[in-house]
C-alpha cells in the first residue's frame, strides 16, 4: 500500500505518525505546503511579526532527523500574501503543486490522506476527484469548530471537501459530534483515533539530570507549558494564575516554551504583575529536547480556550507527568481520573490557581500516569489508520467491480 498525505508539516505529530505507520506500508509520500516569505518575514525587525513567521519557516516545518527510507518529503515553496485564515483558494494552489509534482516524478498511490480539512483536505479532493483514489482526511480541531462557521463561504468549502472523503478520521468524540450534528457528514464515516506520542523520545528521565542538562534550579517547583503564543492557548489566564498562586508559595518558576506574535504582550503583563522572577519565556526549542523539560518540571499546565485533541498532553502522560488543563475538546476524553490530572473551565485564572495549587501538593504516582498512557504511543494509533486504510481500498475495490 502506498499512501500520500497532505500535510502542514512534516514535524511534531506528523512527523511521528507517518514514521510509525512507515513500517506497516510500502511507501508514504508526505506534500507539504510552505510560504516561502515565512524565512524572509521571520528575519525582520518587527517583533510580533516576525515571532509569527519563526512558527513556518522551513527549519521549523521540516524535519527530516531519521527520516526512514520509504518515506519521501516534497515541499511545496512558494510565496503567497493573504493568511491561510482568510486564504480561499490556498487548497487549489496546494493541489496544482502537488498534481505537477506528481506527474514530474511518475508518483503511484493508493490512498490519499490529508491532515485538516480546510486547505490540505481540499487538496486532496481535488485529487479525489481527478483520479478516484480513495481520500480520507484527519480533522484536528479549528478544521470543523472554527472555520465552518465563519462565514458561507469557508462553509461550502468545508462541506464540499467532507463531501468527497471516503472516511473521516477526528481526534475526539466532541469533533465527532460536530462532524454528525453540525456539518452533516453519516457517522459510519467517522472514526475517532486520538493523538499519540514517540514512546521512544518521551520517557522518563531522572527530574535532576534533566535540570541539571537545561541549568534549571534545583530547588524550585517547575510548571512547565508548551504551546504557541496564540490567543486561544490562553497564557493570559495562566498568567493571572500564577499571580495567584504566588501569593501561597513563593517557591514556583512557570518555564513557557514557545514563540508567537503575544509574546511581547504577555511579558509586559509579566512585568506589570511584577512577576519577573516567576515567569521565564524559553523560545522554541528543537522537538528532540521536549522530553528533557518536561522531565525536568513537576507539572504541566495547558490553559487552551479552545482545543481538538493536543498533543503535548499525549506526550505529557508519556513521560509521567501530571496535566493541569482546561476541560476542552478531547482534554477531559483522555484526562478521565484524577490520577493523571487536574481540569478546570477555560478562562477561569482562579479555578486554574487553585488546581496548580493542589498538584503541586500531591503526591503523584508517575509510574501509573506513564503506563496509563503506552495506548497512546504512535505506532498503536497507526495499526489503526492503517486498518481504516486497508477497509476504505477494499469498499471501493468492491464498488469498483460492482460497476
Amino acid at each position: 500500500m502506498r499512501i500520500l498525505i497532505i500535510a502542514p508539516h512534516y514535524n511534531y505529530f506528523v512527523k511521528d505518525q507517518v514514521e510509525a505507520m512507515s513500517e506497516l506500508v510500502e511507501e508514504i509520500h508526505v506534500f507539504v505546503k510552505h510560504n516561502s516569505l515565512a524565512d524572509l518575514i521571520s528575519k525582520v525587525r518587527i517583533p510580533r511579526l516576525s515571532d509569527h513567521a519563526k512558527n513556518y519557516t522551513y527549519k521549523s516545518l521540516i524535519n527530516l532527523n531519521k527520516k526512514p527510507p520509504n518515506v519521501y518529503v516534497h515541499v511545496l515553496s512558494f510565496p503567497y500574501i493573504v493568511p491561510d485564515g482568510k486564504n480561499y483558494t490556498l487548497g487549489l494552489a496546494i493541489y496544482k503543486k502537488i498534481q505537477r509534482v506528481i506527474t514530474d516524478k511518475k508518483i503511484d498511490f493508493d490512498i490519499i490522506h490529508s491532515h485538516f480539512v480546510y486547505h490540505y483536505g481540499q487538496a486532496g479532493s481535488l485529487i479525489k476527484r481527478k483520479t478516484g483514489i480513495p481520500f480520507v482526511i484527519t480533522a484536528h480541531g479549528d478544521d470543523i469548530y472554527d472555520f465552518p462557521f465563519r462565514n458561507d463561504r469557508w462553509r461550502n468549502i468545508i462541506l464540499e471537501t467532507l463531501k468527497f472523503a471516503d472516511h473521516i478520521i477526528t481526534v475526539s468524540y466532541r469533533n465527532s459530534t460536530i462532524l454528525s450534528k453540525d456539518l452533516g457528514v453519516s457517522g459510519n464515516k467517522i472514526s475517532v483515533i486520538p493523538n499519540g506520542f514517540n514512546p521512544n523520545l518521551f520517557k522518563p528521565i531522572h527530574k535532576d539530570v534533566a535540570r541539571d542538562y537545561l541549568g534549571l534550579p534545583p530547588d524550585k517547583k517547575i510548571i512547565l507549558n508548551v504551546a504557541s503564543l496564540v490567543p486561544i492557548k490562553g497564557h493570559d489566564v495562566l498568567i493571572t494564575a500564577i499571580k495567584r498562586v504566588v501569593r501561597t508559595r513563593e517557591d514556583v518558576l512557570l518555564t513557557i516554551i514557545g514563540n508567537g506574535p503575544l509574546k511581547r504582550k504577555l511579558v509586559n503583563i509579566i512585568k506589570k504583575r511584577n512577576l519577573e522572577k516567576y515567569v521565564r519565556f524559553e523560545g522554541i526549542k528543537p522537538h528532540s529536547e521536549i522530553p528533557l523539560w518536561m522531565n525536568a518540571a513537576d507539572l504541566f499546565v495547558l490553559p487552551s480556550l479552545s482545543e481538538g485533541n493536543p498533543t503535548v498532553m499525549f506526550e505529557v502522560l508519556g513521560v509521567g507527568l501530571p496535566f493541569v488543563g482546561t476541560a476542552v475538546g478531547g482534554v477531559p476524553e483522555i484526562i478521565t481520573s484524577e490520577d493523571y490530572g487536574l481540569l478546570c473551565p477555560p478562562k477561569d485564572p482562579e479555578c486554574l490557581a487553585e488546581k496548580i495549587l493542589i498538584a503541586l501538593e500531591k503526591e503523584w504516582n508517575r509510574e501509573k500516569i506513564r503506563k496509563y498512557a503506552e495506548r497512546f504511543t504512535w505506532n498503536n494509533i497507526a495499526k489503526e489508520i492503517v486498518r481504516i486504510y486497508k477497509q476504505i481500498s477494499s469498499t471501493t475495490w468492491r464498488q469498483k467491480n460492482e460497476k
